[in-house]
């Protein structure tokens, strides 16, 4: 598909950087990291939701470049933690945490809760924000699982490795297959929402541009 425009991925993890344009390849849009084009983290008021702080992420992006912007936030909400790490989830351990710290964290405070009680849910929202709209659109996927003792499997990364489904055998996600993980990953769900969205968006903008030439 023929390049429509530049959408700014406003998140620093690599991780996700690669598996949201894998996700929304596509669409006929270029995808660059925030961080490419001189972008930082904002240190504002830190948010409370997932929604928020995506949103949030997306508009000061947008604004800063004056190009479409997509963020993405994924939280782990534990029960036994009465729904922590949540918006902290990149943070857990500390400010400047790795995956390992985080998901070393996590296990230390879940050393003594049993295994009935380590149910937890994995939330991804992605939010698309416009300079020429004022409305940011987002989108949601949530995963139920629960937490494992220790990491499993390769693949994947955050606290995949810790999040397990026994849907489908007490795996992982780290331990999944592509096909698998894409038809479960909270994230891929909240992306194939988000195709939705973006498209509308990218045909708005193409139907516009077209009507100042005519």
């Amino acid at each position: 598909m023929k390049e429509i425009c530049t959408v700014v991925l406003a998140s620093r993890h690599e991780g996700k950087l690669v598996e949201l344009r894998e996700l929304l390849s596509g669409l006929g849009a270029t995808f660059v990291a925030a961080r490419d084009l001189g972008i930082h983290d904002s240190h504002g008021r830190e948010p409370t939701l997932l929604e928020e702080a995506a949103i949030g992420k997306a508009t000061d992006v947008s604004r800063a470049t004056g190009l479409i912007a997509l963020a993405e936030e994924s939280g782990l909400e534990v029960d036994a933690l009465g729904g922590r790490p949540g918006v902290r989830s990149t943070r857990y351990a500390h400010e400047r945490a790795t995956d390992a710290e985080n998901n070393a964290a996590l296990l230390r405070d879940l050393e003594d809760v049993q295994e009935g009680d380590r149910g937890a849910r994995f939330r991804s929202v992605l939010a698309l924000a416009s300079p020429w709209n004022d409305a940011p659109v987002w989108a949601e996927g949530i995963c139920e699982g629960r937490i494992a003792r220790a990491p499993r499997g390769g693949g994947g990364f955050g606290y995949e490795p810790l999040f397990v489904l026994d849907d489908l055998g007490g795996r992982s996600l780290a331990e999944l297959t592509a096909e698998e993980r894409e038809a479960v990953n909270p994230r891929a769900r909240a992306a194939r929402t988000m195709r939705q969205r973006m498209e509308e968006v990218l045909t708005a903008l193409v139907r516009d541009a077209e009507r100042l030439v005519r």
